[in-house]
């Protein structure tokens, strides 16, 4: 950690707020020179996508894609400027950054170049995202504290279970479930940037309250050095707040599957070191729903060769419904708002 040499290494909080507005500043100056490249070399912009809304072949023909490129920068500089990279926890979140960023980016890449809505298989991004999910997970487990390293911990009613050698199959599937619903989330400008940036707040707070031992007193597991991670969480803050000067509608930039899978498995990465996957699924109740639309439509389909939902995920069942797509940005924003909120009602007794 670079800034340990101006007397800020103790001060996660500090660091944290450094972090934070370090990304947003270099998201922000950086945003515009690589929009102009992107523009240079992606003539056509990301394909869209000929089976979603109509509107969308209009509206976001000729947009570029990769701005998960200067977001995943901006954290990655921030990180290494303000977090104690030699801790375990926080090169493990630095690792899925770029391994997810990476294959997002060659997904990217063959769309942009062979114009067309189909790149990686999903069978190959998945082997990919598993074996880098299983590689973190490990190094997580065999960091944290024995009493809690195989434990989930059932919010607002205090209680653990220990799944045993079911933990890490398990914390794999959070990891890589968390980037694949993310991904799905961003399908409107604006919308999973506005997510993550109240998700990511959320599990910084979470990460200084776990990484200190006032931890105990909220019936969470203490696990020493967590409260580092709180750095990095803000740098993803920070760096999103900035996209979404440029994702904000009309977007200028989209995030592609370069930022989405990485900043998906990021939070997953967060849940898994701070043993709040459950928290997650509260807090980030949007992406679940994302998730569970696109099942949901797959089954009733196969089943009965009708759609559940007017079309998935299911921001565009709202959009095919009439809703302009800053009212269901807006919406859905408030509702990971509320479930934000509700996170956050873990912390008292009752």
């Amino acid at each position: 950690m670079l800034l340990s040499y101006f007397g800020m290494d103790s001060n996660v909080i500090l660091r944290a707020f450094g972090a934070l507005f370090c990304a947003l500043l270099l998201t922000l100056l950086s945003g515009a020179p690589i929009i102009a490249l992107l523009h240079k070399h992606q003539q056509h912009g990301q394909p869209i996508r000929e089976d979603g809304p109509q509107s969308h072949l209009q509206t976001k023909q000729g947009t570029p894609t990769m701005g998960g490129l200067f977001v995943l920068t901006s954290i990655l500089i921030s990180s290494v400027l303000f977090a104690n990279i030699s801790y375990h926890f926080v090169w493990c979140s630095l690792l899925v950054i770029v391994t997810y960023g990476l294959t997002g980016f060659i997904d990217d890449y063959i769309k942009v170049t062979k114009q067309t809505p189909n790149a990686l298989t999903a069978k190959a991004k998945l082997i990919l995202q598993f074996m880098t999910a299983v590689i973190v997970a490990t190094i997580i487990t065999a960091a944290t504290p024995r009493a809690s390293e195989n434990a989930l911990y059932i919010p607002y009613f205090r209680a653990m279970f220990n799944l045993s050698w079911l933990y890490i199959p398990f914390a794999v599937v959070v990891i890589s479930g968390t980037s694949n619903a993310v991904n799905l989330s961003d399908g409107l400008d604006g919308l999973a940037a506005g997510l993550l940036v109240l998700s990511f707040t959320f599990f910084a707070i979470m990460a200084y309250i776990v990484g200190n031992p006032i931890a105990l007193n909220f019936a969470f597991p203490y696990i020493p050095r967590a409260s580092e991670i709180c750095v990095v969480a803000a740098s993803a803050v920070g760096a999103c707040l900035g996209f979404l000067h440029y994702n904000a509608p009309k977007a200028k930039v989209f995030m592609g599957d370069t930022g989405s899978l990485a900043l998906g498995a990021l939070l997953g990465t967060l849940a898994v070191t701070l043993k709040q996957e459950i928290l997650l699924s509260i807090v980030g109740i949007i992406f679940v729903a994302e998730t569970l639309s696109v099942m949901i439509q797959v089954f009733w389909y196969k089943k009965t060769g009708k759609r559940f939902f007017k079309m998935a995920p299911i921001h565009h069942h709202f959009e095919q419904c009439g809703w302009s797509e800053r009212k269901v940005v807006l919406r859905f924003w408030l509702i990971g708002f509320i479930a934000v909120f509700l996170g956050f009602m873990s912390l008292i007794k009752f």
